[in-house]
């Protein structure tokens, strides 16, 4: 626990720290450059894990003004992301505020009124609903479009499902034309299939390239017909090989809808197939995603950004000695690692209950644990100066926008909002874990109490 709660220590420094010199009329911060964070105009699709990020240290410490920041920044500036149709962001930004809030609110973490609850569970129900909108329809089912447009499946947004679980949680759905009911359960599970079926191989001959767990970025389709024409990548190096965060995002994503289908009632998924069979497609996904994570991932747990990127070729042996972050070859990412650890652990707490062994998948979430929160590590940001937490994360590798210091010839020691993020996020999941505290989800599952065998 002491490196969790050294990580802590240096959070909330980094929170204000961004607050100070953060202009809003310049949209989110994303990535650091020379440890200062900057926007970058695309899709704000970050501003959720800004203000969440105060949310999750005032979690982990009971440090009052990081609630009051998190709440008062997400009343101010996140109303706008509820209703935004272009992305598929929706889980990013507003499950990290809203729903952390709302979270909080029902562990009792937080004294909230019935009203302030209710403003919290009207904004994820519009939340969830506008991202169900966001829909493409498919001869067996359909998924939610990537912010590329109506062809395109993107497997980051298997974690916007989230919008999507909560909002059906909280009895919410989707109408269309002609007062049709649109069920967003239903939809949910749509998306899981699609993303299982397009974007994660199982070795099974569908390409040259299959290989079982690997991802593909993104998925095409025509969508006049519905039909699916191939994989595609926007941050990988190839459609034929592995984009990390994306593989971590899977990994993610599978284990932790896991965790949501068993808190609904088994007679809502009969319109998906029954809970066996929407539990038994997602569970292969996770396994599989999780097992290619921890070959392609180097001994420490760390991924370089592609596990296909053309300069491996260089790093003889990669795979068998810790991740460099300083190599002038290819640019390791450690939101990636965080990213998959969290999900690794996560399949690990739901297979364990099952009774199966799952000391594999738990090991390798604290192993990467275990290197990015070492202060004598390369990875945990102690230095004042330095706005982001988690150090070599990756952005937009193809695109050229991540900082290459004077003399390198990769990008190194910055930082991304979603790295951060999540490095808070899965600090507070394992310190819950090991304090037996409640087990931490974003459902707020009551039923989830820690197991008495749990020893994380």
């Amino acid at each position: 626990m002491s490196k969790i709660n050294r990580l802590f220590e240096l959070s909330g420094a980094k929170i204000k720290s961004i607050e100070g010199t953060w202009r809003p009329d310049e949209g989110a911060p994303v990535f650091t450059v020379q440890g200062r964070y900057h926007a970058r105009g695309w899709t704000e699709w970050t501003q959720g894990f800004q203000f969440g990020s105060a949310l999750l240290h005032f979690d982990a410490t009971g440090e009052r003004e990081f609630l009051e920041l998190g709440r008062s920044r997400t009343m101010q500036r996140m109303a706008s992301h509820l209703t935004h149709m272009g992305v598929h962001d929706h889980g990013f930004n507003n499950v990290s505020t809203y729903g952390n809030l709302w979270r909080l609110g029902m562990e009792e973490r937080i004294e909230a009124s019935e009203l302030e609850l209710s403003y919290y569970e009207l904004a994820l129900k519009v939340s969830g609903a506008v991202q169900a909108r966001r829909w493409t329809s498919l001869p067996d089912g359909g998924f939610i479009h990537s912010f590329n447009g109506p062809h395109s499946l993107f497997v980051d947004t298997m974690r916007s499902l989230r919008a999507l679980a909560l909002a059906f949680l909280l009895g919410q759905s989707l109408g269309e034309e002609q007062d049709a009911e649109v069920n967003l359960l239903v939809r949910l599970v749509q998306h899981a299939h699609a993303t299982a079926r397009y974007n994660v191989y199982y070795g099974n001959g569908r390409d040259r390239f299959d290989v079982r767990g690997r991802t593909a970025h993104e998925s095409m389709f025509n969508v006049a017909s519905g039909t699916y024409r191939g994989p595609s990548s926007q941050q990988g190096y190839s459609a034929f090989t592995t984009w990390t965060r994306g593989l971590a995002w899977a990994v993610l994503g599978f284990a932790e809808q896991l965790e949501f289908l068993d808190v609904v009632p088994p007679a809502a998924f009969e319109p998906c197939g029954g809970h066996a069979s929407v539990q038994a497609m997602m569970l292969e996904a996770a396994r599989a995603t999780a097992d290619y994570y921890i070959e392609i991932a180097a001994t420490d747990g760390v991924p370089y950004w592609d596990a296909g990127a053309p300069g491996l070729g260089a790093l003889l042996d990669w795979r068998e000695r810790p991740a460099n972050p300083f190599n002038d070859h290819e640019p390791v990412d450690s939101s990636a690692a965080v990213i998959a650890a969290q999900g690794l652990l996560r399949l690990a707490h739901f297979l364990s209950r099952r009774g199966e062994d799952a000391s594999r998948y738990e090991q390798a979430g604290l192993c990467i644990l275990d290197t990015l929160f070492d202060e004598t590590g390369p990875y945990l940001s102690t230095d004042p100066n330095h706005q982001g937490l988690l150090l070599h994360s990756v952005y937009h590798w193809p695109n050229g926008w991540d900082y290459v210091p004077p003399g390198a010839a990769t990008p190194r020691g910055e930082s991304s909002q979603w790295g951060d993020y999540h490095a808070r996020e899965a600090a507070l999941y394992v310190k819950r874990l090991a304090e037996h505290a409640p087990y931490l989800t974003f459902f707020a599952a009551e039923q989830m109490e820690p197991d008495e065998g749990d020893q994380l």
